[in-house]
């Protein structure tokens, strides 16, 4: 088994026992998303509505046209971002569970007609080369098991000019080392292997409040977690367990990043 097929089946579980779960869901809203966050488009990420609007805003995303959101999970974000921006939208996820119910959210919120949801991994996404004008991923990234081949098959997806934003948490390398969720290459900067992979940087800065929002949502899981367990199971448990000490013991995180790059429109990039 591979490192992502230890992290896909761990939010496997996670995602399986969401859904019977109240208490994390109560503790997702308070903490980390937050009551201005749309109702409907809710998230395992610490997106913000404010986030939203801000990434809606720069990513020039024509009607019609085709966005990505890489590591989906339940599908949230893009679908919101794909409904306030008339885009085609196609989520891709390693997670066969977050999949399933991404599909169903679509047709809850009424907007399948124009979302697909697909299983995929970072390098390796199931897409045409040039088939994207924008792509999106909501705090995911540090968790691609290679990061350049991620951003490769990124580039790879996207038009010539087309845009990628993505929030994703920075670490601090040598905290991170041997933890089977960052994989084997642990990034402190993402702008060297953005750039590295044919794009630009346009926008690149840490999002306000991170450290409040994810330690205090982490705690709060700690806290209940024994109720976690009896509504989620303890294999979800224990998956959600490896983060929430990554960020409180470990203290991994240096940084929560937004950027935002564009593809070369060079040919042999």
């Amino acid at each position: 088994m591979t490192r992502l097929d230890i992290v896909a089946a761990g939010y496997d579980a996670v995602y399986a026992g969401l859904a019977s779960s109240a208490t994390l869901r109560r503790i997702w809203h308070e903490h980390a998303l937050g009551d201005e966050y749309p109702e409907g488009f809710e998230h395992l990420s610490f997106v913000s509505a404010a986030e939203l609007r801000s990434i809606l805003k720069a990513l020039r995303i024509p009607s019609g046209g085709l966005l990505i959101d890489v590591a989906c999970g339940t599908g949230g974000p893009g679908l919101w971002l794909a409904r306030e921006s008339a885009a085609r939208l196609v989520g891709i996820d390693a997670s066969r569970v977050a999949v399933a119910q991404a599909r169903a959210r679509a047709k809850q919120l009424d907007v399948s007609h124009g979302a697909t949801f697909m299983v995929g991994r970072f390098d390796r996404l199931p897409l045409q080369s040039a088939a994207a004008d924008a792509v999106v991923s909501i705090d995911a990234l540090q968790y691609a098991p290679d990061k350049m081949d991620a951003f490769a098959e990124i580039a790879r997806v996207l038009r010539p000019n087309g845009q990628l934003l993505f929030t994703a948490f920075e670490v601090h390398a040598e905290r991170a080392a041997m933890l089977p969720i960052i994989g084997l290459d642990p990034v402190g900067d993402f702008r060297p292997v953005v750039e590295q992979n044919g794009f630009t940087i346009v926008g690149y800065d840490e999002t306000a409040g991170w450290q409040d929002r994810v330690t205090s949502t982490y705690e709060a899981i700690r806290r209940d977690q024994n109720r976690l367990v009896s509504e989620m199971g303890a294999v979800a448990v224990t998956a959600l367990a490896f983060e929430v000490s990554a960020m409180l013991d470990q203290q991994i995180f240096q940084r929560r990043v937004r950027m935002i790059a564009e593809r070369s429109s060079r040919s042999d990039d």
